[in-house]
């Protein structure tokens, strides 16, 4: 497989996800979860035109391109006209709603003067790895191309395939002359051809096709499952489904923002609508797991790939969308997908695959786990249910637990008092950990770009938060906090609790204090090792509050990023020195700073920081991982939830809502 980076459109249901580039080649198709299985290493279409070679609808020359969706969906169209011979073609691209089936339907325009004798080609080819081979066969109106537990049928609706090739369709294709007698073969790489016919000037002619997935079954099976697509009315279809977009989409406008006269407003509603459609794509409806983002990197050439559930992206996610009233898919994420993945020990690894199993890692993030606990009372803020608190409790406790452990053991920091500890516990565990020849029973933590290992100033104040949670948490359920064998005992034990986590607060503001803040530069710094300035400080001012936004030592930390962080086109850096990807600005580094000025009452400053982020969205109004700091446009990842989180976010703060 090619390095397939930039995707520059998202579509998708349920299960399924697929991805395109701005010239609506289909790069990515994700199914039965959008963290799956990627089925495909390209699938390109073309013309031949009366004698003409083939004509790549994503790559000619001569074509023309205009893409957009239709309004309020996650419904994909892209306007090809090929301007040697004066012919549009419209491919609309969406996933049914309750199939798993892309529709790609094309609309053929001829816009000259001369008949124009139309072939459609499809070449195909999907992925196997070495021991799971990819074959094909060939049917009536298309291909089913199989692996040992996999089919992919692309057909048409009302056509019949004209001519095919299974074997070396590559050194075919290109003149559009393939034949193959073969029906049957060991090919991942098949083409098929559609005879259109002739397209008179100023005449329409249409082409439906569909991708169908499922898992590989008997031959007669699998063809009346195609024969059942194809008396899909496949009009009333598309029509169904952008009537639940756009209904999607009134239903979830938590902040109640309508169209402005305004072109800047407007982009703001566009990028917030966008926000909305994006976050079913990210979701497994199953579990309540979410990406971060449509992978881009399945090779791992330049990352460690995104189509995982990081929780501390999914925690932010979750923010957002309580804001946007998915309140239901938020309860499901902790209910379900963080109760199956937290460990016995009370804490989340890395990431995971969004069925709650464990996904590739290289390390360990203990503000995964914070971030969990803060987000379960920040799920409350927005509902109100004292049942969803109860339900969750013991989740938290476990995290609680493991965290105080996690202090105790990096950083000496103890709540218990004296006469409480278990001295003999403690001295067995210290002369095993002498015996073995470990320092630490815990692995230490990344930061939360995952780029060093250490003790770093986010993931304290994402303690600090946690611990703040728990005992909003305590507050709220009073008497009905459960667990505990009577009422007395249980009031016992969380006055206990209680004490313990206000001292712990204390220590880890004072060894934030006393080893992060650099008295040479003035501001706090990410931690005691590389000191370095980073955009994550103000994790500890907002969303943490271990900080007020107007303290002294803030108010300079401010002004040091600023000086080491801001770049000239007022994008900002993750931190000093950053070179993943050129080192380019984030989108989540300016709301970052957003959020920081609209904490501190400066809001023409907090406009200016938020203005970047609009200003480059994407044409499709996706917000990315980065941004090009030549050419200020999205790059790298597209669609990245944690940046439409962040910006949904800032916009409650903005609407005062």
């Amino acid at each position: 497989m090619g390095n397939k980076y930039l995707n520059e459109a998202i579509i998708g249901n349920k299960n399924m996800i697929a991805t395109f580039t701005e010239k609506g080649e289909l790069q990515r198709l994700y199914f039965p979860s959008k963290d799956n299985k990627q089925y495909i290493n390209f699938f390109h279409t073309g013309v031949k035109i009366n004698q003409s070679d083939l004509i790549y609808l994503h790559d000619d020359i001569n074509n023309v391109y205009k893409q957009y969706y239709d309004t309020d969906t996650n419904i994909l169209n892209t306007e090809v006209t090929n301007t040697y011979f004066n012919l549009k073609i419209l491919s609309t691209d969406y996933m049914m709603l309750k199939e798993n089936v892309m529709v790609k339907k094309y609309v053929f325009l001829n816009e000259g003067q001369i008949d124009l004798d139309t072939k459609f080609y499809i070449h195909s080819e999907l992925l196997s790895d070495k021991n799971n081979l990819v074959s094909c066969k060939i049917i009536d109106n298309g291909m089913t191309q199989y692996a040992h537990d996999f089919a992919v049928s692309t057909f048409a609706k009302g056509y019949k395939i004209s001519k095919h090739q299974i074997n070396d369709s590559k050194n075919t294709i290109k003149t559009g002359e393939i034949y193959d007698k073969d029906y049957i073969g060991m090919s991942k790489d098949t083409s098929i051809c559609y005879d259109i016919g002739i397209i008179k000037p100023q005449e329409k002619k249409t082409l439906e096709i569909c991708i169908l997935i499922d898992e590989n079954k008997n031959v007669s099976d699998i063809e009346d499952e195609i024969n059942r697509i194809t008396k899909i009315d496949l009009n009333k279809e598309y029509t169904n489904t952008k009537s639940y977009w756009r209904k999607y989409v009134k239903n979830h406008n938590g902040l109640n923002l309508k169209e402005s006269q305004n072109s800047y407003e407007d982009r703001i509603y566009e990028i917030y609508k966008r926000s909305i459609l994006l976050f079913p794509l990210l979701t497994n409806a199953e579990t309540g797991g979410i990406i971060a983002a449509p992978e881009i990197d399945e090779d791992f050439t330049k990352c460690g790939r995104y189509a995982y559930c990081w929780t501390r992206d999914a925690v932010f996610m979750t923010k957002a969308m309580d804001i946007v009233k998915m309140e239901k898919e938020t309860e499901k994420f902790y209910k379900t997908f963080c109760k199956k993945t937290q460990s016995k020990n009370g804490m989340w690894e890395q990431r995971f695959y969004t069925d709650g199993k464990l996904a590739p890692c290289w390390g360990y993030q203990i503000d995964e786990t914070a971030s969990v606990v803060y987000g379960v009372y920040e799920h409350y803020k927005a509902t109100k249910s004292e049942k969803f608190l109860k339900d969750n409790l013991q989740m938290c406790e476990k995290a609680i637990d493991f965290l105080k452990k996690y202090l105790k053991d990096w950083l000496g920091i103890d709540g218990i008092e004296e006469r409480e500890k278990d001295i003999v516990k403690e001295e067995i565990e210290e002369d095993t950990m002498r015996r073995t020849g470990k320092t630490h029973k815990y692995h230490i933590s990344y930061d939360l770009w995952e780029m060093c290992e250490g003790i770093h100033l986010y993931s304290l104040a994402s303690i600090y938060a946690a611990f703040n949670s728990i005992l909003k948490i305590y507050r709220v359920l009073g008497e009905n906090v459960s667990g505990f064998e009577n009422n007395r005992l249980k009031e016992e034990k969380v006055q206990k609790n209680e004490r313990e986590i206000e001292k712990i607060q204390v220590e880890i503001k004072k060894y934030i204090n006393e080893n992060m803040y650099d008295e040479n530069k003035k501001s706090y710094i990410r931690n005691s090792e590389d000191r370095k300035m980073d955009i994550s400080i103000l994790g500890a001012v907002t969303p943490f509050n271990v900080f007020k936004a107007k303290e002294t030592k803030i108010k300079n930390t401010v002004e040091s990023i600023n000086l080491h962080l801001r770049t000239y086109t007022g994008g900002y850096q993750r931190f000093e020195q950053d070179n993943y990807m050129n080192g380019n600005p984030w989108p989540i580094a300016n709301l970052w700073m957003t959020l920081y000025y609209l904490e501190s009452g400066e809001k023409k400053k907090a406009k200016e920081t938020f203005d970047f982020v609009v200003k480059t969205a994407g044409k499709h109004y996706f917000l990315s991982e980065q941004i090009d700091n030549q050419t200020l446009k999205p790059n790298w990842v597209i669609g990245l939830g944690w940046s439409h989180a962040m910006f949904l976010i800032v916009l409650e703060k903005l609407y005062n809502k």
